[in-house]
């Protein structure tokens, strides 16, 4: 059976212990820079993923996702010990390694959102003094009735 709950605790715990076994315990230049975002699990507790960010070493500077990829590969079995001796479960998942592309789909949303709105506010000015086309009752009606009136 698989525990949602369970495996949502362990996937925060994973972080955790993921985010700063790489802040102080591995020592690699090119992880100064990652950040973990997330870590989901399979319902049978055996593999988790770690989604990870890579932030540029200036700012306006484009990250190396290479780099990041390649230091997180040499250092996944020390860090898969890291998690095995700190988590405490009978088996260790296997940890694998994506970058976390949400903060670039949330971008790109913010700019689509952006451009929605100047549209927005430019069809509102020219709504402004706008008039409408055609003759100002644009519904048929009987003769009789104009002619009563």
């Amino acid at each position: 059976m698989v525990d949602n709950a369970r495996a949502a605790r362990m996937a925060k715990r994973i972080q955790t212990i993921v985010a700063s076994a790489i802040e102080r315990e591995i020592k690699d230049r090119r992880l100064e820079y990652i950040t973990i975002t997330d870590v989901t699990m399979t319902g049978d507790l055996h593999d988790a993923s770690v989604f990870y960010t890579v932030r540029g070493e200036n700012v306006g500077d484009e990250p190396d996702l290479e780099a990041a990829a390649e230091a997180l590969h040499r250092a996944r079995g020390q860090l898969r010990k890291i998690v095995g001796e700190q988590l405490g479960v009978r088996f260790t998942p296997t940890l694998t390694y994506r970058v976390d592309t949400v903060p670039e789909a949330s971008a790109h949303m913010e700019a689509l959102l952006e451009r929605a709105r100047q549209r927005d506010a430019e069809l509102a000015k020219l709504k402004e003094n706008a008039v409408p086309a055609g003759d100002p009752n644009p519904y048929k009606s009987d003769t009789r009735e104009e002619d009563e009136a």
